[in-house]
């Protein structure tokens, strides 16, 4: 993440300088430092990690470690999502510019932007791909627990990827942890394969050898769009390659919230009731039914003593549960109290 500085010191939080690493370690470790200690490294003030005392304006606190992990994990969150929206908006302007294609005659084979009517012309240009395919598939694969004969309707093509040394990236929402059909189709890939897990991932995402990638066109799939511009397709895999960071790999836990009773799945239905997203749009982005999502709400609301969804909003927001997840160091650090609990919980 690119950050505030100054020419000599162009960093940002997340990658300090010698100098100012020096400094704010020990402005950490003794409370405060004088004000001219951090002359030589005005970037510890531009980045907001030291600030005056209000008690002696010839010192320098520190902002504490368990914020800055907190506002860089956020930076990032806000990043994923920015990217999210983009793609869903490009796939929105490729379906209006498709509906204009009959207008003019065909694009011919190898465009930079093919439209694939119907899933017997999906499948054949999947197959081709993957045919061609030497070195490398990222996919994204959104919705819940994935289905048998969604697996192995594919379940030819990865075994031969995997026969040919092929190296496989899949990203999963974290319910489909919860279905053994993933963690067998894992298993038979080996090696070849590698998954991981988040709380809501962009639309159905297939990348071979960073050079063809095949997104959706319509809600139900029927429509695809191959892509070969390398513009386009670099784009898409910048935003699998941010997703993937914040992925949790598929045989690693879940962390936790850090709060008694929460669940990471109601941390993150918490999380996008604070947005101000409806019941039936909160299950579609986890991938999870609407009748789940309202039994997770209601536990979340015993658990935070809410009476109404108002005070909900209220009760979630005092927790510290409508935003991203703090950062895992942090969360171990921090005290969290429930509102309406007596006992505040190790986070």
């Amino acid at each position: 993440m690119a950050g505030h500085g100054t020419d000599t010191h162009p960093h940002g939080a997340d990658r300090l300088c010698e100098a100012g690493d020096r400094v704010y370690s020990r402005a950490v470790r003794r409370g405060r430092v004088l004000r001219s200690d951090a002359d030589a490294v005005p970037c510890l003030l531009e980045l907001a990690l030291l600030h005056p005392d209000p008690d002696d304006m010839g010192w320098l606190v520190p902002t504490s470690p368990q914020e800055v992990m907190t506002r860089l994990l956020r930076g990032v969150y806000e990043e994923v999502t920015a990217s999210q929206s983009r793609v869903g908006d490009a796939v929105a302007a490729f379906e209006w510019y498709a509906g204009l294609g009959g207008r003019v005659r065909a694009p011919a084979e190898g465009a930079a932007i093919r439209v694939l009517d119907g899933l017997p012309r999906i499948r054949a240009a999947m197959d081709e791909a993957t045919e061609a395919c030497r070195t490398e598939v990222l996919t994204v694969q959104p919705g819940g627990i994935r289905r048998e004969d969604e697996l192995s309707e594919g379940l030819h093509r990865a075994l031969g990827l995997r026969r040919r040394g092929v190296r496989m990236r899949d990203l999963y929402t974290h319910v489909a942890r919860h279905g053994q059909g993933l963690h067998t189709y894992m298993e038979l890939m080996g090696e070849a394969a590698e998954a991981r897990t988040l709380d809501e991932v962009v639309e159905r995402l297939i990348v071979f050898d960073r050079k063809v990638a095949f997104i959706p066109a319509n809600a139900d799939r029927t429509i695809a769009l191959e892509l070969r511009h390398p513009a386009l397709v670099d784009y898409l895999v910048t935003v699998f390659e941010r997703l993937w960071r914040l992925g949790i790999p598929l045989a690693a836990p879940l962390p936790s919230t850090g709060i008694e009773g929460i669940t990471h799945r109601e941390r993150s239905i918490a999380a996008l009731l604070a947005e101000g997203h409806q019941d039936a749009v909160v299950a579609e982005r986890l991938g999870i039914s609407v009748r789940t999502c309202r039994a997770h709400i209601a536990r979340l609301s015993e658990t935070l003593g809410a009476a109404s969804r108002t005070q909900l909003g209220v009760r979630i927001a005092q927790a510290g549960l409508d935003g991203p997840p703090r950062a895992s160091d942090a969360a171990e650090l921090l005290p969290v109290s429930v509102p309406g609990r007596d006992a505040p919980t190790a986070g």
